[in-house]
C-alpha cells in the first residue's frame, strides 16, 4: 500500500498570520483575549486556544473588555464600528487575500450596479464582504440561482475567496447570458486554487482519498466535493481515529488532503494512523510513484 499526501495541503499563508497574531498576543497581554467567532475553522485548534485562555465569542454584548482578535474570514464595518464605541483593542487577524476582496467590495458600491458575489451566505467572509456592499451585494450559492436572475445591464461578479473554480466559472457563464456588461473579478485565493488543482490530482490516481479538516470549513468542503466528483472512494474526516479498515479495504494507493485551516500534524497523524494499522499490507505492496 502506498500513502501519497496531496502538495501544498495544510496551513495556508492566512492561517498562519492569524496563529502567529494570536500568539503574539497572548504574549503581550495578561488581561482577557477574545476572538469574534471561531479564528479558523478547525476544532482541534480551537480548543487549544481555549485552554490558552483565548475564548471564542460571538456575542458583542458580552465583551466589555480585553482584546477583540478579528478572525482570518474578516467581519463587516459594522462590527468594528461596535468595538470602538466599547474602546476594546482591535487585533485584526483578518486574512490580506479577504482584506483585498473587502475593498474590492468597497469600492464597487460606489458605482451603481449589481454586485454578484459567488459564496456561502452562512459563511462569515460573506457576512463581512455583504457589509461593505451598501445594500447592492447579491449572494448566489448555485448556478440554477444565476440564471434565475432578472436581465441587467451591468453587473460586477466576485467570489468567496474559498470558493470552488468549477462553480464560480458555472456562475459566470450564466450571467453572461443575463448581463450586457459583465465585469468578472476572480478573487478566488491562489492558496485555494492550488489546492483544488493538486487535490483534483491526485484524486485521479489513487484508490481511496481522505480529505482531512473541519467539518465547517469552507475550503476543506470544496476539496471534498472536488474529489468526490472525481473519485467516489473519498471521504471527510476530522481526525485520524476517523479512519475504519472498511474506507481502505483493497485500496493499493490512499490519498491525503487537507484544506487551509488543517494543521499539519493532523495530516501526519493520518498517515501514521495508516501505516501503522494496516502495517502489513504496507510492507507487502512494492511503492510506486503517483503519476499523471
Amino acid at each position: 500500500m502506498e500513502v501519497i499526501v496531496a502538495k501544498n495541503s495544510g496551513l495556508c499563508y492566512g492561517v498562519k498570520r492569524a496563529l502567529r497574531l494570536v500568539k503574539e498576543t497572548r504574549k503581550r497581554k495578561m488581561e482577557k483575549v477574545f476572538t469574534f467567532g471561531d479564528l479558523i475553522h478547525n476544532p482541534q485548534v480551537i480548543a487549544d486556544l481555549e485552554k490558552k485562555g483565548i475564548h471564542s465569542l460571538n456575542d458583542l454584548d458580552l465583551i466589555e473588555e480585553g482584546t477583540v482578535i478579528i478572525r482570518s474570514h474578516g467581519v463587516s464595518p459594522r462590527i468594528y464600528n461596535i468595538l470602538e464605541k466599547k474602546q476594546i483593542e482591535i487585533v485584526d487577524a483578518t486574512c490580506p487575500i479577504v482584506k483585498k476582496i473587502q475593498k474590492l467590495v468597497e469600492a464597487l458600491a460606489k458605482k451603481e450596479e449589481e454586485i454578484i458575489i459567488v459564496g456561502n451566505k452562512l459563511h462569515p467572509e460573506i457576512k463581512g464582504l455583504i457589509g461593505y456592499s451598501k445594500k447592492k451585494g447579491i449572494i448566489i450559492e448555485t448556478e440554477r440561482q444565476a440564471r434565475n436572475l432578472p436581465p441587467q445591464k451591468k453587473r460586477s461578479v466576485l467570489a468567496q475567496s474559498t470558493q470552488d473554480r468549477f462553480l464560480f466559472i458555472s456562475v459566470v457563464a450564466a450571467l453572461i447570458e443575463r448581463t450586457e456588461e459583465l465585469k468578472v473579478y476572480n478573487t478566488i485565493c491562489q492558496s485555494t486554487q492550488t489546492r483544488q488543482k493538486s487535490t483534483s490530482e491526485l484524486a485521479s490516481c489513487v484508490d481511496t482519498l481522505f480529505i482531512i479538516g473541519g467539518k465547517n470549513s469552507s475550503n476543506t468542503k470544496k476539496l471534498y466535493q472536488i474529489s468526490k466528483r472525481i473519485l467516489p472512494h473519498t471521504y471527510f474526516i476530522e481526525k485520524a481515529n476517523h479512519i475504519t479498515p472498511k474506507m481502505v479495504k483493497g485500496a493499493k494507493k490512499i490519498g491525503l488532503s487537507g484544506g487551509a485551516s488543517t494543521p499539519p500534524e493532523a495530516i501526519q497523524e493520518a498517515v501514521a494512523k495508516i501505516k501503522s494499522s494496516y502495517k502489513h499490507q504496507y510492507h507487502s505492496e512494492k511503492r510506486v510513484q503517483c503519476q499523471n
